[in-house]
């Protein structure tokens, strides 16, 4: 195809995105109040469990904030509701400019990268509870918190993106594997710096800052970077008798 060509292609595609998404905003703007409880259970745990006759609603004094915010909400639902579709598109777009096995590998990747994600953003929606815990007890008993709904559901929309983002970590490790740029003996021999770097990374990227949510992405990161080098041995191992097999053929090939 030419240049015009894909610009022409990429455009029917993400028109096709953005259709799927505008259609989407209709239910998710219906699911909002779920949405919302599903949003207030960590926190409502949250304060209960240090006070069990804490209020567990939201304190909003701006009048505007709760419109736009059920727009804003109503956005990303209608997001999460339409990813397959976007997902799809973006396949369909890619796909033609694969070999065969490439299309495999990509496929492996992009399906891997989803269910991580996934993975990912449950956690740090059952870790939210224990953050929320540590966040209003530090304060003191003459403090009493009570969160705006704008203000935690920015944080908890957050703090998923961040674990979601985290726990991208071993497809990266293992597509660097993969095209040589480390191997898994160089990365195992870099434990005790990748300790370091992955605590800094999910200090870094933890929006709430508090000790219990960067262990909880620190530590299945930690788990993530053995199992990537385990993968990479494997792949690096399958490699090669792949191509002592391939060596032997051709002998045979010149030999005959």
């Amino acid at each position: 195809m030419a240049l015009g060509d894909h610009l022409r292609e990429l455009r029917n595609r993400l028109l096709i995105c953005l259709a799927a998404v505008a259609v989407a905003v209709i239910p998710a703007w219906f699911l909002y109040p779920w949405m919302v409880d599903v949003l207030n259970a960590p926190y409502c745990d949250a304060l209960t469990n240090l006070d069990p006759d804490a209020s567990c609603k939201f304190l909003e004094t701006n009048l505007l904030a709760p419109f736009t915010l059920r727009l804003r909400i109503a956005g990303y639902g209608a997001l999460f509701l339409a990813m397959p579709v976007i997902l799809w598109q973006l396949w369909r777009f890619i796909a033609p400019g694969l070999y065969k096995k490439e299309r495999r590998y990509a496929l492996a990747f992009t399906v891997t990268a989803t269910l991580l994600f996934i993975a990912g953003a449950v956690t740090a929606y059952f870790t939210l509870t224990q953050a929320v815990s540590f966040l209003v007890s530090i304060g003191g008993d003459d403090v009493e918190i009570r969160s705006g709904i704008e203000n935690f559901v920015k944080l908890a929309l957050f703090m998923m993106l961040a674990f979601g983002i985290g726990f991208q970590f071993p497809v990266v490790v293992v597509a660097l594997q993969m095209v040589g740029v480390v191997t898994p003996e160089k990365l195992a021999s870099w434990w005790r710096q990748a300790i370091v770097l992955i605590t800094l990374i999910a200090a870094g990227i933890t929006p709430s800052g508090d000790p219990i949510s960067m262990f909880a992405l620190a530590v299945p990161m930690y788990l993530f970077y053995g199992i990537s080098i385990a993968i990479g041995r494997v792949w690096n191992r399958r490699k090669r008798k792949k191509a002592s097999r391939e060596a032997v053929a051709q002998k045979e090939r010149r030999a005959a």
